[in-house]
């Protein structure tokens, strides 16, 4: 299911006639950086709402649960340009089925590892995994119009940046 959403944050941005609002949350441009938001929000989202449905339903403990959102997050952001610029520059070639492999992969180790925090780790307090649930959200919305000249945040078709 992260997934599926993922690919549609893919092109939600094109879809919404180019709204700025829209790009802050979804990709803008061919960059890696701007791919990663194919994580963000879908993974914030499962997370949260599943809590709000079932967490008092099933006594999720809040506390390790939101570190596990925390965990699951910053794993799937940082599959993606680890294993991207492994393969592109260890084999010196771009594939489009690998790069949709790595949306799968990314998401599939997060929830992994988030789940396994939550079962098995020490957990933040639920206001430090949001707060830095939060820091990680702003700082995708501010460089999305204040982006940094690095190749990181480099479209890879147009070589604009950011919005």
């Amino acid at each position: 299911m992260l997934f599926i959403i993922g690919a549609f944050f893919h092109f939600l941005f094109v879809l919404s006639g180019k709204l700025s609002i829209i790009g802050a949350i979804s990709a803008v441009n061919e960059s890696v950086w701007e791919h990663e938001k194919m994580i963000l929000l879908p993974v914030i989202c499962w997370w949260a709402i599943y809590y709000a449905l079932k967490g008092n339903k099933y006594g999720i403990d809040i506390n390790k649960w939101f570190t596990g959102l925390v965990i699951s997050l910053f794993s799937s952001l940082l599959t993606i340009p680890f294993l991207f610029y492994f393969y592109t520059q260890a084999f010196g070639v771009e594939i489009l089925a690998v790069d949709i492999f790595l949306l799968l992969l990314a998401d599939f180790i997060g929830q992994w590892l988030g789940l396994h925090f939550y079962k098995h780790a020490k957990s933040l307090k639920v206001h430090i995994s949001i707060m830095l649930v939060i820091l990680i959200v702003i700082a995708f919305v501010v460089f999305t119009f204040n982006t940094p000249h690095l190749p990181l945040f480099q479209d890879g078709v147009a070589g604009g940046y950011g919005i």
